[in-house]
């Protein structure tokens, strides 16, 4: 015990083995919910996945890298920090990805890629000169965006907005069939033992409406049930099939895969600065100590999560529930790690789950990155129309890219206007140009196969 003590300051951070047990296991109730979530939502999107993408399995990865991860995260940061595979990035790739043709083992070949390419940042050390080019109601309105995307989805996967369901729901829908009210009975507890603060309020509800989902028929344990975890998504993943699909540009390719490492990037940014802030673990003027340390396993987790075939990995707003418990070294990380891996015994109840149940905490987890907004001073113009666009964008098109590119390119637009170009960085006169390019694409080889005489 005094070495352990040792190694994760325990004096010097004010903590104690009894107060970081109890914070891991805090975490890991807030969290737990992933292991259900997570295949529902990527199962949601993978319409026509191969039979090594089933909930079952995607369930048991997603707690064998969620364990691995936040062991790592504790052992080499030292921070209060758990990773799981992330919300908003999982709704990509079931959803934007595929609807552009990409099979699953190549939507995960794209998350594979930009966790690669995260790490290349860190390791150069351009972190600091990327977030100083975005600005910051940008990096809020890509988090509100995404917030409001999976908010969206939970209202069609529940059957409250019906029409071409899920691509363009349209019109909203009373409840009339058993599914539907299992939804709303859902939605009712969920807020109910939030407001509340249960912990594991969310495990809880969806386990809950699981099994009204079954006493009314909803739902059913298939007759091939069994108690054994599976593991066939692993190493399911495919990095070269983005630049080979029909319809796909070699810039538009590279376009996706860059939109993607920004929502990875800062989603982690801000929750690391806000955790630490709040574990009294950062510096005065807000930076945090061995962060470099903290992305590294973070961008690290990010290829991880795309190679086991369970989506990006990336470090849980969540921690801080473990933060207020006392966590404050990487042991409460440990715990909470070694709680995932055991909870891969868990993996086969995410066959028997399903969407109805989920659906109510796709809208919670939605409307509580909504919160962000309040970041955002949309009464100043140049912040407010940008964002509005990202936010609003996303979930109209089912697309993630569309709205990061309206929101990056209206903002250096409505800056030249206003005669304030010189404030604009040079990384985001290029990310804009880009985005502009990739928005032009279709004119662009038009205008190419136009110019081109016939063979």
């Amino acid at each position: 015990m005094s070495a352990i003590a040792q190694y994760f300051k325990f004096e010097e951070r004010g903590t104690t083995l009894g107060t970081e047990a109890r914070a891991g296991l805090t975490t890991f109730l807030v969290m737990a919910y992933i292991i259900f979530l997570n295949p529902i939502i990527l199962t949601g999107g993978f319409k026509d996945a191969d039979a090594a993408f089933t909930a079952v399995a995607l369930s048991a990865g997603t707690a064998l890298v969620a364990g691995i991860m936040t062991i790592a995260m504790g052992a080499v940061g030292n921070f209060p920090l758990a990773l799981a595979a992330g919300l908003g990035i999982n709704g990509i790739v079931a959803f934007s990805l595929t609807a552009r043709g990409l099979s699953p083992s190549g939507a995960m070949g794209v998350i594979l890629l930009e966790g690669l390419a995260v790490t290349v940042l860190v390791l150069v050390g351009l972190r600091e000169a990327i977030m100083n080019a975005v600005p910051l109601a940008l990096k809020r309105a890509i988090g509100v965006g995404i917030g409001l995307f999976i908010l969206f989805i939970g209202f069609a996967n529940g059957g409250f907005v019906v029409g071409n369901a899920p691509v363009t729901p349209t019109t909203f829908h009373l409840p009339t069939t058993a599914s539907d009210f299992v939804f709303w009975f859902g939605l009712i507890i969920t807020v109910i033992l939030w407001v509340r603060k249960v912990k594991a309020a969310l495990v809880i509800s969806i386990l809950a409406t699981t099994l009204v989902a079954l006493a009314a028929g909803v739902a059913k344990i298939p007759d091939n049930f069994v108690l054994t975890p599976s593991f066939t998504t692993l190493g399911q993943v495919d990095p070269f099939e983005i630049f080979s699909v029909p319809g796909i540009s070699l810039l538009a390719a590279i376009l996706i895969i860059f939109s993607i490492m920004l929502t990875d990037f800062f989603d982690t940014m801000g929750t690391v600065t806000g955790v630490a802030a709040e574990a009294g673990l950062a510096n005065e003027d807000g930076s945090v100590p061995g962060v470099g340390r903290i992305l590294l396993v973070d961008s690290l987790a990010a290829a991880v999560g795309g190679l086991a075939g369970v989506s990006s990995n990336t470090t849980y707003i969540e921690s801080a529930a473990g933060v207020a418990e006392g966590g404050r070294t990487g042991f409460t990380s440990i715990v909470t790690g070694v709680l995932f891996l055991l909870a891969i015994l868990l993996a086969p109840i995410a066959g028997i789950i399903p969407g109805v149940a989920t659906a109510p905490a796709l809208v919670l987890v939605g409307y509580l990155m909504f919160t962000q907004v309040r970041g955002i001073d949309v009464t100043e113009l140049e912040d407010g129309i940008p964002a509005l666009l990202t936010m609003i964008l996303m979930p109209l098109t089912y697309d993630i890219t569309v709205g990061i590119g309206a929101g990056f390119v209206s903002w250096v637009l409505i800056k030249v206007v206003k005669g304030k170009a010189s404030e604009v960085h040079a990384l985001m006169w290029l990310v804009a140009a880009l985005f502009l390019l990739f928005f032009l694409q279709d004119w662009i080889l038009a205008f190419g196969q136009t110019a081109t005489p016939a063979a």
